[in-house]
């Protein structure tokens, strides 16, 4: 049965969500949706917040945008996320490993997949895979040193 449960620091810049689904799976794939999707989210709102400033002015028309925009790009930013982190995991069983292997190979299947649905060139595909694999693995190396 779900179960979810919000807790924070104020004095550290983590947050955790946690949100039981029953499935390690599902709940690795739902965090990283919820936990880069609202950093896409408020992506959008710092950015928009700036145009209005430096306009001088905001209007109901650009509040409506400006949340429509946040909702679409915190959907697509935590969709990546998810995808990511739930081949990573899959990966990570299927080799029986944890090593940045499993991010090099979740990485690459992310962009080859996102890549995939939204265009059909096979070309533009394989260079997304190879730029997935590339990101994670340099993000995974970036861990090791901190």
């Amino acid at each position: 049965m779900p179960r979810s449960r919000f807790s924070g620091v104020l004095s550290t810049p983590r947050v955790d969500v946690i949100i039981d689904m029953g499935n390690p799976f599902l709940n690795l794939s739902l965090d990283g949706f919820l936990k880069i999707g609202t950093v896409g989210a408020l992506r959008v709102a710092a950015e928009e917040s700036y145009d209005c400033v430096r306009a001088g002015s905001i209007s109901t028309h650009k509040a409506e945008h400006t949340l429509k925009k946040m909702c679409k790009e915190g959907a697509y930013w935590g969709t990546v996320a998810g995808v990511y982190v739930g081949m990573e995991y899959g990966v990570e069983r299927i080799r029986d490993k944890r090593d940045w292997k499993n991010a090099l190979i979740g990485g690459a299947i992310t962009g080859a997949l996102i890549s995939a649905a939204s265009n059909n060139n096979k070309d533009k595909v394989m260079v997304d895979a190879i730029t997935g694999g590339a990101i994670a693995t340099a993000a995974k190396f970036l861990n090791y040193l901190t």
